[in-house]
């Protein structure tokens, strides 16, 4: 996938902030929620129904179903009208979703799984507007319905948004994302690439020796503080079917603050270093790593506090951001083939084999640099070397 844009228009793009919700705000923010989520609820029901009489259940006809259901409901009428349409939309792109991943037969753990009833307790208020659900006015966010709500402007939105999501956290914050048309910033050209492989001993290691990312190791910091809110919770439990104390829900909501400050924390660190790789390098090749087979292995808990995909998706933001050209490069044999000449094992490398040693040439070099500079190989961004890999073969993929 190539990120790349030489100026204008690169795309949508979110710009979120938080809200100052007052409490009849927030009572009629819980109303307008209450009424999505029952909307949500019967598109379910008439998607198992019509999957029972083996007949199709698309957004035409639920938009139908939602005329009939305000005309004979006073408290679902009491509601604006957009949001319960968008949800309806959500609802279908939801299942459309499902129905593609199970016709093309992936694996049950790959799918995505079929639309399902969103339960009170469970489901954090979200709520989407269109353009003619809402407008800014004065600072404020005025929503269909009458509801008007404080914005922390902590930046300037680039150009008009075209639609907005109110939701609330785990923490009970309210924010609003307006989704934005975004402009290019080029920066200088380089003429300079690098080559990324992920791994969990350094989230992310590099063709060059200064734009390495260690692990930084925010979850295993504070895994004392979190197991000591989680056993609180623990001690607290309530019975089923009887009301959580308020010991139970302040230290829940202490472990949802700690949980909160690490994913945080890992963000802004993957911001950082993506700009700085951005901004030292025009052309980036980066392991199209998925690593969800080793949530089954003993590296689960340190490949997930590594938090590989959320600092890969920064990455291809900001390239996409910067103009700067990226390529996805397929993980297989990478860890096997010679960066130097291309020659391949016969056999895969053990993990606890950290320095490879090519048969044909005879070099050496750290396992993960290896496979990293085949990263630069594959995609196409040596000269010298492209007669060893396939740019533009099925192992490497552009970003759009």
């Amino acid at each position: 996938m190539t990120a790349s844009a030489e100026g204008g228009q690169v795309g949508c793009a979110r710009y979120t902030y938080r809200l100052r919700v007052s409490s009849a705000a927030h009572a009629a923010l819980l109303s307008e929620w209450d009424r999505c989520r029952w909307v949500w609820n019967q598109c379910v029901a008439q998607s198992r129904a019509a999957h029972k009489a083996k007949g199709k259940c698309g957004p035409a006809g639920l938009d139908k179903m939602l005329t009939g259901w305000r005309a004979g409901r006073d408290w679902l009428r009491a509601g604006a009208s957009v949001p319960q349409q968008q949800i309806i939309r959500d609802f279908a792109a939801s299942r459309a979703k499902a129905v593609k991943d199970i016709k093309a037969r992936l694996p049950v753990r790959q799918r995505a799984g079929m639309p399902r009833l969103k339960k009170k307790e469970l489901a954090d208020p979200t709520l989407n507007y269109t353009r003619r659900g809402f407008r800014l006015k004065d600072g404020l966010l005025h929503l269909a319905g009458g509801m008007s709500l404080t914005v922390v402007w902590s930046r300037e939105l680039p150009t008009d948004p075209s639609s907005v999501r109110v939701y609330r956290d785990g923490l009970g914050h309210w924010y609003a994302s307006f989704v934005v048309q975004a402009e290019a910033q080029p920066l200088p050209v380089t003429g300079t690439a690098i080559g990324v492989d992920w791994g969990v001993k350094e989230t992310a290691t590099t063709s060059s020796d200064d734009h390495d990312l260690p692990y930084p190791g925010y979850g295993r910091k504070a895994a004392g503080k979190l197991g000591g809110y989680q056993r609180m919770m623990a001690r607290r439990q309530p019975n089923r079917g009887r009301a959580a104390s308020k010991g139970y829900r302040r230290a829940k909501r202490q472990a949802a603050k700690v949980h909160k400050k690490i994913a945080r924390q890992r963000q802004d660190t993957a911001r950082k270093w993506a700009k700085r790789v951005v901004t030292d390098f025009g052309r980036i090749a980066v392991e199209d790593f998925r690593p969800k087979f080793l949530a089954k292995s003993t590296m689960a808990r340190k490949a997930a506090d590594a938090a590989i995909s959320t600092t890969k998706h920064e990455l291809i933001n900001m390239a996409r951001k910067h103009g700067r050209e990226l390529r996805l490069v397929h993980p297989a044999h990478t860890t096997m083939d010679c960066g130097q000449c291309g020659a391949r094992t016969k056999h895969a490398l053990p993990l606890s084999e950290r320095t490879y040693t090519c048969t044909a040439c005879g070099a050496v070099s750290p396992r993960d640099k290896n496979s990293a500079r085949v990263m630069l190989v594959r995609a196409g961004f040596i000269p010298a070397a492209v007669d060893r890999g396939r740019p533009d073969g099925p192992l490497v993929r552009r970003a759009a």
